[in-house]
């Protein structure tokens, strides 16, 4: 079987939307330059198509042309090195995820421990945010939701008043044993994270796993949340005005 031949048949086993790179083939091909020239014709005849530089996808075809693969398999380089995680995808990227936002944006926002500068890839421009926690698949979703708690007043067309509203459903759903991990986690969040998470859980009756927050915070410093006063009759013992 020769290169064309290998690469059409084992892109014809991927999902739609995958994403890959040459290097995908030349550990059981070693033909680096066959498969790169084979990549190329194929993105040239439209049975792949071409995301960046080195970077291919198998698209979806639909009436309205071809569907961009999701973001996660955009960066999936970027959120997993060697088989373990190193980043999530967080901010502007899961906003409309959680239900805070109808909006989707072109900014791709991922945490991770050690950032670097910010970049455009196809037509996405991808920004980190740094993550002072361990980053675990178990963890993942609880940093999304500290993220946007930490990031509420850059949630796009949403007011602080419904953000707080959609939080409170969000943990209400929550285990004790998660909600220990939340307030465990957002130790290492900005004082401002911090008053709005404890605020959050005593208002959902978990006033005792909100101590640590509260000992963790400046009694004379104010955190300016307009709006969340509305929904939060906790605000004023954590200093949030």
């Amino acid at each position: 079987m020769n290169v064309t031949d290998y690469i059409g048949n084992k892109i014809e086993r991927l999902p739609k939307g995958y994403v890959f790179t040459y290097a995908d083939f030349t550990t059981e091909v070693n033909q680096k330059e066959a498969v790169i020239k084979a990549l190329n014709r194929m993105a040239a005849s439209g049975k792949i198509a071409k995301l960046s530089k080195g970077k291919f996808y198998k698209p979806e075809n639909t009436p309205f042309g071809n569907l961009q693969p999701n973001q996660s398999q955009v960066v999936k380089d970027l959120l997993e090195e060697n088989g373990k995680i190193t980043g999530y995808l967080t901010g502007y990227s899961i906003y409309n995820q959680l239900g805070l936002t109808t909006q989707v944006s072109n900014t791709i926002q991922i945490g991770k421990n050690q950032i670097r500068p910010g970049f455009k890839r196809d037509r996405y421009t991808v920004a980190f945010v740094k993550q002072k926690n361990t980053i675990t698949k178990e963890n993942i979703p609880l940093l999304q939701l500290l993220d946007a708690i930490r990031y509420i007043k850059k949630i796009p067309d949403a007011k602080i008043e419904s953000s707080c509203k959609r939080f409170l459903a969000i943990i209400k759903t929550f285990s004790d044993q998660k909600i220990n991990t939340l307030v465990r986690l957002a130790l290492k969040y900005p004082p401002a994270s911090r008053a709005l998470t404890g605020a959050l859980l005593e208002a959902l009756q978990q006033t005792k796993a909100t101590e640590s927050l509260f000992k963790s915070l400046n009694p004379i410093t104010k955190y300016k949340l307009a709006g969340a006063s509305k929904v939060l009759s906790t605000t004023e013992k954590w200093n949030i005005v």
